[in-house]
């Protein structure tokens, strides 16, 4: 039995995908989105650095791979900007930036090594460099960094957010598998795991933010449902590179289809279309045939039955839930790079 969402009549107006001109918007965009916490912003990537210093070459070779592979810091970044528009970054804003990111950088190594992933951004990922034993004992070490930075901060608060997190990212993980394994189609299921998988981050970024300027109960429940909402734009903004292969995001077109992690452009198109046409699909999907012309007939598929739209619809839908709820803020430089984050989370190339 195949469930899925309701699907609502009226579909948000699309993202146009992004063309060089955009692109080089979205570049100034991270300018002003960084212009608030600048300075702060400067620090916590020289401390990050300095947090994962250890005496062991193979260390320092899998840290330097870590540091070229890093993202845009967006988390961190989150962080910042959610402690600054409820009052002045502390230094427990930049520790908690800095372990956040330790976190979410652990759990992509160890994540490489269950996905059995060759490749992150385009770079060799530390299992392949090294091997899985490697990649689990750096994974291990930056883990434990984060930890001490977490203690550091000496707020039970953030300590307990923390914990409560780690389970969070490993139950989303857990629960992804068992889907992919059980070819599990429901979309209740996908917005569940990526909940745990990516939303409880942003969440736990924004609302630790907060809590580090010793913000209101108030401030810092409303930056915990803005992160959580961009963590969902952020996560469905993912799932949709995945159906195309202009965008250079370091992994295969189908990537995730080959996994058995089925999204939601494919979830909407199965549940929309004529049977014959979707039984194909899902035979292809519970055989788990992935060869490289199935996945071309799944991602096909996904887009010429709105599954794209249907996407991007919701990926807006959730974005425009947190700008609603940043709109509550009091007007500054930082809540105006908040709102730019979320703009730039739905609209980024890669």
């Amino acid at each position: 039995m195949i469930i899925f969402g309701k699907c609502t009549k009226k579909l948000a107006q699309s993202i146009v995908f992004v063309t060089f001109a955009s692109v080089k918007q979205i570049m100034i965009d991270r300018t002003q989105i960084e212009k608030p916490v600048a300075s702060e912003f400067k620090r916590f990537n020289d401390e990050f650095l300095e947090s994962l210093r250890g005496d062991s070459k193979w260390l320092q070779s899998a840290i330097k791979t870590i540091m070229t592979a890093t993202g845009k810091h967006v988390r961190p970044l989150l962080t910042l900007l959610s402690a600054k528009v409820c009052g002045d970054v502390t230094a427990n804003s930049i520790n908690a930036s800095i372990l956040l990111e330790l976190l979410h950088t652990a759990t992509l190594i160890h994540d490489d090594v269950v996905d059995e992933t060759k490749q992150r951004r385009g770079i060799p990922s530390l299992n392949a460099i090294f091997d899985n034993r490697v990649a689990v004992l750096v994974g291990d070490y930056v883990l434990s960094s984060a930890l001490i930075r977490s203690i550091q901060t000496g707020n039970m608060k953030i300590v307990a957010i923390i914990s409560n997190l780690g389970r969070y990212l490993s139950e989303g993980e857990i629960k992804q598998l068992e889907t992919a394994e059980e070819s599990v189609l429901d979309e209740t299921c996908y917005i569940q795991v990526i909940r745990k998988k990516t939303a409880m981050l942003l969440s736990a970024c924004a609302e630790i933010g907060a809590i580090s300027t010793n913000a209101s109960d108030e401030m810092v429940d409303k930056c915990r449902q803005f992160g959580e909402y961009l963590g969902f734009a952020f996560q469905i903004k993912d799932d949709i590179f995945d159906y195309f292969k202009e965008y250079n995001i370091g992994k295969p077109t189908g990537n995730d289809i080959r996994e058995g992690k089925i999204s939601l452009p494919l979830l909407y198109a199965l549940r929309t279309s004529g049977r014959e046409e979707s039984d194909r699909c899902i035979r292809i999907i519970r055989e788990k045939d992935f060869t490289d012309a199935n996945i071309d007939i799944l991602i096909t598929f996904a887009k010429a039955n709105g599954g794209i739209e249907y996407a991007e619809q919701r990926m807006i839908e959730y974005h425009d839930k947190a700008i609603d709820i940043l709109r509550t803020f009091p007007r500054s430089e930082a809540r105006d790079a908040l709102s730019l984050l979320a703009d730039y989370i739905i609209q980024r190339s890669k």
